[in-house]
């Protein structure tokens, strides 16, 4: 069998040290017990990029969106030929220019996108992978056991459709809440600032400004590249910029006739191109994470980490709140900063403020004490 369709071939990752770079070389060697090599374009010298030809069976181009087109055609005049019989791949937001240089080689060609920043979590189970399989043939079984693996939720896409969709999925929402925080910079201040607005927050206003706060804290140049690399993202803005200017002007008329047409175009025909049954589910999903940010709020509560997941660890968590007669408000499963998985457990208020001090401290030394779990953190517990 060719060693490059094997099932344990080597992985070679162009921007080994950049964030999905990073992300990807755990994924290969912790989750499929691959072997690894590669190169940085930001000056890594380790491994030189002939050599890193030489010795993947899959390449893969993980490197900012502006660079990799070129990268690209830098990796296929170097390889000359040999990529035959390999698999050559890309994990880029866009996938049109990519996977068109891509085809110029003599690899078998896949472009992907999964939708999310590196995650911390081992995989991108509940995550959306879109994949470009251009070229595939005999890499296609070990293809389709990676992507198994990813567990993640993986759509097969065109490269064309895939950039007019990010047009609206990404580059219109990133566009409306960049603007957004623009003008909250310059009207927040004369108020107090964030921390004034926050008392006032409605669900609507609190998820917005966490996409706001989520964009302006990642990488500024993934951002910029997806509104200046995709040449679809443009009309969306020429066409979000008319929406708005529509909307600005009928409310500076300020009358009976601006009222009208403006919920006719913006309400009414929207509704009815999204429908019903999407409305419906829609304002159920509003209203579900509006209890979600409701219980999140919640100043009693325990953080609880589980660190042996097995069948009966939660069990034996909250037997100590039974035994201890305490009433549950909440319980939620996410993970902290560093990627832990944790429990965050809601306390009934009016039950957690008539326990005496040293109760409480009990409890969360029983937690420990058993081996159960680790207390991160108790917002609102802790009381002199």
């Amino acid at each position: 069998m060719n060693a490059g369709r094997s099932a344990s071939p080597v992985v070679g990752i162009v921007g080994l040290h950049g964030a999905y770079g990073r992300w990807l070389r755990r994924f290969f060697e912790e989750r499929m017990g691959l072997r690894v090599v590669g190169h940085d374009p930001a000056g890594d010298d380790t491994l030189p990029p002939h050599e890193l030809v030489r010795r993947a069976d899959v390449l893969i181009f993980s490197a900012p969106i502006r660079r990799t087109p070129e990268l690209i055609r830098e990796y296929v005049a170097l390889a000359d030929g040999a990529e035959d019989g390999r698999l050559w791949m890309d994990v880029t937001s866009t996938k049109h220019a990519p996977v068109a240089e891509l085809l110029r080689s003599r690899a078998e060609v896949v472009g992907l996108h999964p939708m999310t920043a590196p995650p911390k979590t081992p995989t991108l189970k509940g995550r959306v992978m879109a994949v470009c399989p251009a070229r595939v043939e005999a890499w296609r079984e070990w293809l389709d056991g990676f992507l198994s693996m990813t567990e993640a939720e993986c759509v097969t896409v065109e490269p064309s459709e895939h950039d007019r969709a990010m047009a609206l999925v990404q580059g219109l929402v990133h566009a409306a809440h960049m603007a957004q925080a623009d003008v909250i910079r310059d009207f927040a201040p004369a108020l107090g600032g964030l921390e004034r607005l926050r008392p006032l927050r409605t669900v609507g206003y609190e998820l917005d400004l966490t996409v706001t706060e989520r964009i302006l804290s990642g990488n500024p140049a993934i951002y910029e590249d997806i509104q200046f690399e995709n040449p679809h993202v443009l009309p969306a803005l020429d066409r979000f910029a008319e929406a708005i200017d529509f909307l600005r002007t009928r409310v500076r008329q300020a009358d009976d006739d601006a009222r009208r047409e403006m919920r006719s175009r913006l309400l009414d025909a929207n509704a009815a191109f999204f429908g019903a049954p999407a409305l419906a589910d829609g304002s159920h999903g509003f209203e579900r994470l509006g209890y979600l940010l409701a219980d999140l709020e919640s100043p009693d509560y325990l953080s609880v980490f589980l660190p042996e997941d097995h069948p009966g660890s939660l069990r034996a968590l909250l037997a100590v709140f039974e035994h201890r007669g305490i009433n549950l408000a909440s319980i939620h499963s996410s993970r902290t900063p560093d990627g832990e998985l944790h429990f965050r457990i809601g306390l009934d208020r009016a039950q957690v403020r008539a326990m005496p001090a040293e109760e409480i401290a009990a409890l969360i030394a029983a937690i420990q004490a058993e081996g159960i779990g680790r207390v991160l953190s108790g917002r609102g517990l802790q009381r002199t």
